[in-house]
């Protein structure tokens, strides 16, 4: 990959078992303006936050659903395994507008009218400001700022995107993503597609063997804030035939914790669906809405006691 010269290396050192790894860091901007962020020369995430143009020729394989292929910024992709491989998609030829790793709602409604977040329609979230990188604490974040406009023109929320990447471990990889939504006008609203089918954080995952998607949520007392809760999805590593697991955390102080698991198993998509069935966020003016979310690709030889600890120590954070 053609990469300029905005190119940014962070050294820390990280303790792995018993011994003193060198951890170097190197966040690249790219031609087109996205984010590559790589560990010790392995690429670990993709973001893009400008304009990403349809790929030469995607449209004439593509047999259906033109309407969906439109430009698009604010996602992650990719997102790549503990060996470097990528294991998220874009450009898919079934889904158009599918990509990657995106945050985005079906009903995003304004004025009596909806617009479509997650299929790109009627509003888009558009590049506002210039992206910052930063090193804190053994860990590297990107965050970029955004702009949801409606029909390209009014701006009606306003987007931080901020992800923070910790060092490989002996456990795997964490990375940690919070998105704070900002109301810019008198109201706004947002839901899944008819309010319990699928919108929230998406990940459409590339095609990999033997992926499947589930949910694990203990509760006590009946009361979900007090229990631990995550969605997942496992697939056969090709090279090593190693299972691998992608666990994905959210705050318990995000609004509607839990996310209810929502899967589509024959295109690899899967997501915490955010608000709650039959639901709608409301975000009003100068409101504040913040969700945060942790990525962690390990293999999958955690058990649910091992998985429970490294949920309270993401709350705990």
């Amino acid at each position: 990959m053609n990469r300029s010269a905005l190119t940014f290396a962070f050294c820390v050192c990280t303790v792995l078992l018993a011994n003193v790894v060198l951890a170097e860091w190197t966040v690249q901007r790219d031609a087109a303006g996205q984010w590559l962020i790589s560990e010790n020369g392995k690429p670990v995430v993709q973001y893009n936050y400008e304009t990403v143009p349809l790929p030469e020729g995607y449209l004439e394989r593509l047999a259906h659903g033109h309407i969906y292929a439109v430009p698009r910024s604010n996602y992650i992709h990719p997102l790549f395994d503990l060996n470097g491989k990528p294991i998220t998609n874009d450009w898919t030829l079934d889904h158009a507008h599918h990509r990657g790793i995106y945050w985005a709602w079906p009903e995003v409604g304004y004025e009596g009218a909806l617009g479509d977040l997650h299929a790109l329609q009627t509003v888009f979230a558009l590049l506002f400001k210039e992206t910052e990188t930063t090193e804190k604490d053994g860990t590297v974040s990107v965050q970029g700022e955004s702009l949801w406009k409606w029909k390209d023109e009014e701006p009606i929320v306003h987007e931080t995107a901020t992800i923070t990447v910790l060092p490989l471990s002996a456990s795997g990889r964490k990375i940690n993503l919070e998105f704070r939504f900002k109301g810019l006008v008198d109201e706004v609203t947002l839901a899944r597609r008819g309010t319990d089918a699928y919108g929230g954080l998406n990940f459409r995952m590339a095609r990999l063997s033997g992926f499947q998607s589930g949910i694990f949520q203990e509760f006590e007392d009946d009361a979900a804030k007090n229990g631990a809760a995550w969605v997942f999805a496992t697939w056969r590593d090709a090279d090593s035939g190693k299972t691998m697991e992608l666990t994905v955390f959210e705050k318990a102080d995000n609004p509607d914790y839990p996310g209810d698991l929502i899967q589509y198993p024959d295109l690899q998509w899967f997501q915490p669906g955010i608000p709650k069935r039959g639901t709608r966020f409301v975000l009003k003016k100068d409101d504040v809405l913040t969700l945060r979310f942790q990525l962690w690709i390990h293999e999958a030889t955690a058990n649910d006691t091992a998985k429970k600890a490294a949920w309270r120590e993401f709350q705990e954070k």
